[in-house]
């Protein structure tokens, strides 16, 4: 097999706005094909390095790659772009504002308007199509904005903060979106602050913490950096057996938790069952994504996100 081809690179990014610095420094590698996740919380800088990556603002210092070229917006023609902040004319209708945004980036209006009303078609919202921005919900308007977004069939699409305001049923939606595009062989990046997401969709996650990164790589990748965390129940209370456990060993709500030791089960079962522990449940999880954020980032930029660990729920 040869090399992957880089669809998008950052290397070294660094922004300041009037003596303050936003992004200091972040690195990125996006895959083409591939769904990267860019996590943090927000005002973490992931906005401004998504606009650097673009080329809808410079950095102070660093290079980046879009589509194999330093102007990025060369090939804006070939890039899908949903900003944080979503934006439709409330008069226009809708398979128009599909059709006018594939214009922006190049697409030929009646073009445009055919693949608008196809697109509908597809997701069931043909009715659609004649109604004016205005008398859509908030949830309808913003699908409107992401099929304008890969109307015209783009390499790359990135999205800023694409499942804020969306309820759980247009989540899974946009969620299903995503992966059809990237089946189709589109390379996504997104960013949020809601790991789950993240944890669902991608390959690969860059994770910004006051706009430094603090991890660039494969999702599996972050998650080795922790061992797997061993659940177990017992009948007897003490016993012999407990000297098997770690001294980091914890007891939430019956069960002890604690890290797998480096040995692997074997010897900790073994113990276990010399000293009649009485073994009701033993488990070993692998560590979530969302524990791996908190142990690369922090659990105060964990906590700036709405999430807390385990440990800190369970206290």
């Amino acid at each position: 097999m040869g090399e992957s081809v880089i669809a998008a690179e950052a290397r070294d990014l660094v922004k300041d706005f009037d003596g303050k610095r936003a992004v200091d420094g972040v690195s990125l590698t996006v895959p083409e094909g591939s769904i990267t996740g860019i996590l943090g919380p927000n005002g973490a800088g992931k906005t401004t390095c998504l606009r650097m990556m673009l080329g809808i603002i410079d950095p102070s210092s660093g290079s980046r790659l879009l589509l194999g070229h330093d102007r990025p917006l060369e090939v804006a023609g070939e890039v899908g772009y949903l900003p944080e902040e979503r934006g439709l004319y409330p008069a226009m209708l809708s398979a128009e504002a599909i059709a006018f945004m594939g214009a922006l980036r190049g697409l030929p209006i009646a073009e445009g308007r055919r693949r608008a009303i196809a697109l509908l078609k597809e997701r069931g919202h043909e009715d659609w199509a004649k109604k004016p921005i205005r008398t859509l919900s908030k949830g309808m308007a913003q699908t409107v904005q992401l099929l304008g977004t890969i109307v015209h069939k783009p390499r790359l699409i990135v999205l800023d903060e694409p499942f804020a305001g969306l309820d759980a049923l247009n989540q899974e939606k946009l969620e299903q979106l995503i992966r059809d595009q990237s089946a189709a062989g589109v390379t996504v990046i997104f960013s949020t602050h809601v790991i789950a997401h993240a944890e669902r969709l991608c390959e690969r996650v860059a994770i910004i913490a006051e706009g430094k990164s603090a991890f660039e790589g494969a999702v599996d990748e972050a998650r080795s950096r922790l061992r797997p965390i061993v659940h177990l129940r017992t009948r007897a209370e003490d016993g012999p057996w407990q000297s098997a456990l770690p001294p980091s060993a914890k007891k939430v709500g019956g069960e002890w938790r604690f890290e797998l030791p480096e040995g692997g089960p074997e010897p900790l079962l073994k113990a276990l069952i010399d000293g009649n522990a009485g073994i009701e449940t033993l488990s070993i999880e692998r560590p979530g994504l969302h524990d791996a954020f908190i142990a690369i980032a922090g659990e105060a930029a964990a906590r700036e996100m709405g999430h807390v660990s385990a440990e800190a729920e369970a206290a």
